[in-house]
């Protein structure tokens, strides 16, 4: 006990021995004066992932979309890849819960069919993301997890850009009548961004193309266009054959300063044409 703690204590006994300051100096005397221990700060390590294909790095988050009323609130479960943008998993509840998540990551887990330690789940701090239920079903399904640092939203900005995306969508909703309402134009949105939304950080593919390998393809065609339209007007590109945006071949959660980022060139395929 605090000294002032053990005289309020003695008198409410009927005893009183000294005061507190006393109490201080015979303390001091025998050297148990000390300030009382307390944990160290933290200190939190940037999580550094990298993903050189689909299905090593998912991101997951969770979002409040506004009810019918002031304060209510439906709750956006999303689980995107990282690498190809592609979003492998969402749910709309009424709540934040860590089984529902639980629930979400086993069914995306099965459907994309991931085997044992090829898969790194990242999340914020959030209660549903620490919650036991989920830590359990990751370490049962050999899934690595990773965890932002406390209040640091670029430690999660896959998740953060799709919000962005879905919010500042054309007709997204200033509310939702109902949760019917929302699982609604959520299936409409996430049907068009994985298929549709041509995604400026994966050279303007959609990230369905990228998630299932169908984006060599596209982009040779993109460059077979390119190359049939400086051919039958080279005057019209004073820079020389156009070329088609690069897909990355890494995808970073906080790059490490001494990297440096590698692209898909794809300029032997266009020069091996002849005009």
């Amino acid at each position: 006990m605090a000294p002032a703690e053990v005289v309020a204590t003695l008198l409410d006994l009927g005893r009183y021995v000294c005061s507190e300051r006393t109490m201080y100096r015979i303390l001091e005397r025998f050297g148990q004066n000390t300030i009382r221990w307390q944990a160290a700060p933290r200190s939190y390590v940037a999580p550094e992932l990298l993903a050189t294909r689909p299905n090593q790095v998912w991101s997951w988050d969770i979002s409040k979309l506004k009810g019918p009323r002031k304060w209510t609130y439906y709750y956006l479960y999303v689980i995107l890849d990282i690498f190809s943008r592609y979003v492998v998993g969402w749910m709309i509840a009424d709540r934040e819960r860590a089984e529902l998540a639980r629930m979400l990551i086993t069914e995306a887990c099965l459907e994309q069919d991931i085997q044992g330690d090829d898969l790194t789940i990242h999340a914020d701090n959030g209660k549903p993301m620490i919650a036991r239920p989920v830590a359990q079903l990751m370490a049962d399904l050999g899934v690595t997890k990773s965890h932002s640092r406390p209040y640091c939203s670029n430690d999660n900005p896959f998740s953060e850009s799709a919000f962005k995306t879905l919010k500042y969508r054309p007709g997204f909703p200033d509310r939702f009548d109902s949760a019917l309402h929302a699982r609604s134009f959520s299936r409409d949105f996430f049907g068009w961004y994985n298929n549709e939304h041509r995604h400026s950080g994966i050279a303007m593919l959609t990230p369905a193309m990228v998630h299932y390998q169908r984006h060599e393809g596209v982009l040779q065609h993109r460059a077979d266009v390119l190359i049939k339209a400086f051919q039958e007007h080279p005057e019209r590109f004073v820079r020389g054959i156009p070329q088609v945006p690069s897909l990355p071949l890494e995808v970073w959660i906080n790059r490490p300063a001494s990297t440096v980022p590698i692209v898909v060139a794809n300029t032997e395929n266009i020069l091996s044409h002849s005009y």
